[in-house]
């Protein structure tokens, strides 16, 4: 192997450079933003290397951990060591400093933390009928014990149609509606502040052939002792229901209910009426 070639090629993965210009031309644009702080960059990085990380969507023994209920049908994958290896390269890039550094001038949100665990994030796929309704995210990551701040979305879908659906929508909390629609295309950017108000998804089910699948890379990042704009009691993603309300689906048990679910656990089948 030769370590100074792959040295290299390693530190080409993100175009550093054209990061700091689109921080500097783009801040106040960013912050500024309606309905929420949030920002669209296409052609960030070498379509060559997107192109292999969809490559490695399907290779390797990965196990996808799949969402569905109501609101949500779609796929995850975070497992580090069965990520691909230009996946693993350019997401460890992406939780690196000089890409947290980038994130905290666009955005203006100072020590931010990545997430080694990619806790909820790493590769996402859905597939025909699939969607994610309209949510605000979790809000915390309990096992670092810090705030979630940011997300950073990076689409992987060529040649894709607007009569598929599947785009990124922005929803106004007060409004209830959507003020923003963005196509998931490839090597698109998408990054947004994290709040308590900070409604998106893609309701409506895709539309795609039964060969496509809408493909992105996501990437949160967090802050430690300081909770910016979300609330500080941690939840889980909420969901927004037919009525306009924000809604947990998977609400954290209290002590009497996990004692209750234990106990009849142990009960046999032939005993439980």
């Amino acid at each position: 192997m030769d370590l100074n070639s792959c040295q290299t090629e390693y530190n080409k993965f993100v175009p550093w450079e054209k990061l700091d210009k689109i921080a500097s031309e783009n801040k106040e644009e960013y912050i500024n933003a309606y309905p929420f702080s949030h920002g669209v960059y296409d052609d960030i990085f070498e379509p060559d290397i997107l192109d292999q990380v969809i490559k490695e969507f399907e290779e390797g023994n990965k196990k996808w951990r799949a969402f569905e209920n109501d609101y949500e049908r779609k796929l995850q994958m975070n497992r580090d060591l069965s990520l691909g290896p230009v996946t693993r390269a350019l997401i460890h890039n992406l939780n690196s400093a000089p890409f947290l550094e980038f994130l905290e001038q666009l955005t203006g949100i100072g020590g931010l933390i990545a997430d080694p665990y990619l806790h909820g994030a790493g590769l996402h796929k859905i597939e025909r009928g699939g969607k994610l309704g309209v949510h605000v995210d979790f809000n915390g990551h309990k096992r670092m014990n810090v705030y979630r701040r940011l997300n950073v979305l990076i689409y992987l879908n060529k040649n894709w149609k607007s009569e598929w659906g599947g785009d990124f929508q922005l929803w106004s909390n007060d409004k209830l509606s959507c003020e923003k629609s963005v196509p998931p295309l490839f090597n698109r950017m998408a990054i947004f502040s994290t709040t308590s108000n900070s409604f998106h998804g893609h309701p409506e089910p895709l539309q795609c052939p039964e060969d496509r699948k809408r493909l992105s890379l996501a990437l949160y990042y967090y802050t430690a002792n300081d909770h910016g704009p979300q609330k500080r009691k941690l939840h889980s993603t909420l969901f927004m229901n037919e009525r306009g309300k924000a809604e947990q689906i998977n609400k954290p048990q209290n002590f009497l209910n996990r004692v209750k679910n234990l106990f009849f656990s142990k009960i046999p089948a032939q005993n439980k009426t």
